[in-house]
């Protein structure tokens, strides 16, 4: 039987990608009745009853999934943070991050609406930012899709692999691409004045091939919650902690009260930034205080 990707899910279809045809399926009842939920992104066995219509047979192993965008086999995560108009949120990014470092998802950082930028202090806060997370290791785009800045940089990484654009409501992922590829046209929408937060412009996930690229416009949030983290695992989800903490005295150090810790150290001399270390420890909190699950 014929192998396709999912590249949308709709009002109970999944539309499948083989080759240069796109098939509209229907998933097995058997799916159901083995909680099986077939994802974006997913690679299937299907058979079809015509060259347009077929049903999915069986969803192969994943290698990675998201709940919040739901989708499957993620290669890399443009994670897309206005400057202004919603501001930068660095506790935010920090929260995807966590998100995407525990699905082994690689990180693409997006600072969106440079030339919105009002004064040379915000402009200067934002690029020390940017220069914070370059140090760590992550790739760091500063972009205006009014003016096309960093879109050149952005286009080559996208070649190839399955990305999902994905952050905060209003921070601008639809426009991003819109430039990435115009004839898409897909529905923007500005910050509400109500509620000083984006409206929600795209309603489900779709992929949709940009250069070589697969690229997931999704639903837009505005919080994560760390359901599949524990908090032993946490430091691995920050590389700069990762990457001292085989120095810390203890094995098992948690970074917050232990003698000799390195990562503590690290913090103390500058190394690693002290507000990466304020939300790595609001986020131990929060996980330490989510309700247990049965």
């Amino acid at each position: 039987m014929p192998k396709g990707k999912i590249i949308k899910a709709l009002s109970g279809f999944y539309y499948c990608l083989d080759g240069d045809k796109t098939i509209q399926c229907r998933g097995r009842g058997v799916f159901r009745k083995n909680k099986i939920t077939p994802l974006v992104g997913d690679e299937v066995v299907y058979d079809y009853e015509n060259e347009r219509e077929g049903t999915i047979q069986e969803v192969l192993e994943r290698k990675n999934e998201l709940v919040r965008p739901p989708i499957a086999n993620v290669d890399q995560a443009i994670l897309v943070f206005s400057a202004v108009e919603p501001d930068f949120s660095p506790v935010l990014l920090d929260r995807f991050l966590v998100l995407i470092e525990s699905n082994d998802i690689e990180p693409v950082i997006c600072i969106s609406k440079m030339d919105l930028i009002k004064d040379e202090k915000q402009r200067q806060e934002i690029e020390e930012y940017a220069a914070d997370y370059r140090k760590i290791g992550y790739e760091v785009m500063l972009t205006s899709t009014l003016e096309e800045d960093g879109i050149t940089e952005l286009r080559p990484l996208l070649n190839g692999r399955i990305s999902v654009f994905a952050g905060q409501s209003g921070v601008g992922k639809s426009s991003l691409l819109n430039v990435l590829r115009p004839e898409l046209s897909l529905k923007t929408s500005g910050i509400s004045s109500h509620l000083g937060r984006g409206k929600h412009t795209t309603r489900h996930v779709e992929l949709i091939q940009v250069g070589t690229g697969l690229v997931a416009d999704t639903p837009g949030f505005s919080s994560l919650e760390f359901m599949n983290i524990e908090t032993e695992d946490l430091s691995y989800c920050f590389p700069e902690m990762r990457g001292v903490s085989g120095d810390c005295k203890f094995r098992a150090c948690t970074h917050i009260s232990e003698p000799k810790c390195a990562v503590k150290e690290a913090v103390e001399n500058g190394s690693i930034p002290a507000y990466r270390y304020e939300h790595y420890l609001s986020f131990i909190e929060e996980i330490k205080d989510r309700k247990p699950r049965y």
